[in-house]
């Protein structure tokens, strides 16, 4: 009976959906974990930028608050960006002009805010149905402005036709004399034709789209419109200053309306200079702030914090799915069930504070255990089958990104025996950025000084845990016991990639 129980305990831990998209609004809603005070950030109403890496939990975030605000009586329109207009056809056609590509982005995008906000108005959720409606025939309106650019060519044709006649008549009166007439005819012709050839193209006129958006928001009042962009960095990357200029010009300055954006940080640009303006959104400026999943979830200075984290995270996702699975009882204490002891600090640790990572090594680990307890062993080797087809798999195409990780691997953990290291922050290349993104870097702290030189600041990193991971398992190797140590002192810490690039 017990084996019985510890094999759905394992089933479950496999079942749970890995992307927040894939789950209905209830679970989402029961399953979210807020980390720290980052919840009560995002349901402040400033336009804020939240940053986080994939798998942190960005969508299931902006889910949840969009569950939070329709519950108090206001309107949330959650958009993936990966789903407006062809994002993998018209905007990645370099053949046109980034103007041209930006503008339809736009067009794509109020097309649809518009038919979510319709589908509202329809069904009766405004309070004001018909300046809601008027509101909506504006944006339209402004959004598809029509210009045809191109050449104008002129013909005009034209003719004269005269038609001359005369004819005379005489007639005889009763009381005598006689009657002539004479007719005379004239007739002229001319014809205009003007053809205009070229291409239609949107324009976008920001005046007219503003007061259309604050039309729309004065219908959907009393309540408050939430625009929830996701996916921003599935845009190409020199399209979203035009959309973020569309979003600061035409929608932020707008009462009643607050947008939130889900992004990934090195892959997202908000802000292009120009001569005397700038295209975008400024952060701390057009957008109150910028908070950061990342920086939310990094728990290097207390391990009982993120074990707490996630232990609570697994029993909100399992329990729905043990409900369904058992008859008997639900456990009460799911982790202490599932895992022997140790097992699940040493998976909390493996996650690097990836929600998404630390689900998907728990369902390994559970393939590996069949019906037993979850032991230290199987999160190891589950960390490393995720490592290798999660993380290596993708760096492995970048050649620079992935020459860099094997020095710093050498380096870091192979000479130093560390897993964290320090980086000045205006040396920092784009191939560490790279790693970050595909998680096989961490940044755990941020600007660190140096107390020898207090204006050159330092990032702290830690090498991802599937990287050395198989030191852990060698009994032999003296490394895994100092790798447990996240200390950063200076003489020890820094590492000078440059150094590194001319020893290699």
């Amino acid at each position: 009976m017990a084996q019985a129980i510890q094999m759905h305990l394992n089933q479950a831990l496999m079942r749970i959906p890995r992307r927040a998209e894939s789950a209905d609004r209830s679970t989402l809603a029961a399953t979210y974990v807020a980390a720290g005070s980052f919840s009560a950030m995002i349901n402040s109403a400033d336009h804020q930028i939240l940053f986080g890496r994939r798998g942190t939990g960005k969508t299931h975030a902006l889910l949840h608050l969009q569950e939070l605000v329709e519950r108090t009586g206001d309107l949330a329109i959650h958009l993936d960006l990966r789903t407006i207009g062809s994002t993998g056809g018209l905007y990645a056609n370099t053949a046109l002009s980034p103007a041209q590509r930006g503008t339809q982005l736009l067009v794509d995008t109020l097309e649809a805010v518009h038919d979510r906000l319709f589908a509202f108005a329809v069904d009766g959720g405004s309070a004001d149905q018909d300046a809601l409606l008027r509101g909506l025939d504006a944006l339209v309106s402004a959004a598809t402005e029509v210009e045809v650019i191109g050449e104008t060519e002129q013909e005009q044709t034209s003719g004269d036709a005269v038609e001359r006649g005369y004819s005379a008549e005489l007639s005889l009166a009763p009381k005598g004399g006689a009657r002539a007439s004479a007719r005379h005819r004239t007739s002229a012709t001319t014809s205009s034709r003007r053809k205009r050839t070229g291409v239609e193209q949107h324009r976008v006129l920001f005046g007219p789209l503003s007061r259309a958006v604050q039309a729309v928001a004065d219908g959907v009042r009393p309540a408050r419109l939430w625009l929830l962009l996701d996916e921003w960095s599935s845009v190409p990357l020199d399209l979203q200053p035009f959309l973020a200029d569309l979003l600061r010009r035409s929608v932020l300055p707008v009462r009643g309306v607050t947008v939130k954006i889900a992004a990934i940080e090195h892959r997202a640009r908000f802000f292009v200079p120009l001569d005397e303006d700038y295209l975008g959104i400024e952060v701390g400026s057009d957008a109150a702030s910028a908070v950061s999943l990342d920086d939310a979830l990094v728990f290097d200075r207390s391990p009982e914090a993120a074990q707490a984290f996630f232990r609570e995270l697994f029993a909100r996702h399992v329990r729905p799915i043990l409900t369904s699975m058992l008859r008997t009882a639900v456990p009460g204490e799911f982790v202490d069930a599932a895992f022997h002891r140790g097992a699940f600090p040493e998976l909390v640790r493996a996650a690097e504070g990836v929600p998404r990572d630390a689900i998907n090594i728990a369902a390994l680990a559970a393939q590996h255990a069949h019906g037993a307890r979850i032991t230290s062993a199987h999160v190891r080797r589950a960390a490393r089958d995720w490592y290798l087809r999660d993380k290596q798999s993708v760096i492995s195409r970048d050649e620079e990104a992935d020459r860099l990780l094997g020095l710093l691997v050498d380096e870091v953990v192979g000479r130093r025996r560390s897993r964290t290291f320090l980086l000045a922050a205006r040396d920092r290349p784009a191939a560490i950025d790279t790693l970050c993104d595909a998680r096989l870097l961490h940044i755990v702290r941020r600007g660190v000084v140096d107390p020898r030189r207090p204006g050159r600041l330092y990032d702290g990193y830690a090498i991802d845990y599937g990287c050395y991971v198989t030191l852990l398992g060698d009994p032999a190797a003296d490394a895994a016991k100092h790798l447990l140590a996240d200390v950063f002192t200076f003489d020890k810490a820094v590492v000078d990639l440059q150094r590194l690039g001319r020893n290699s």
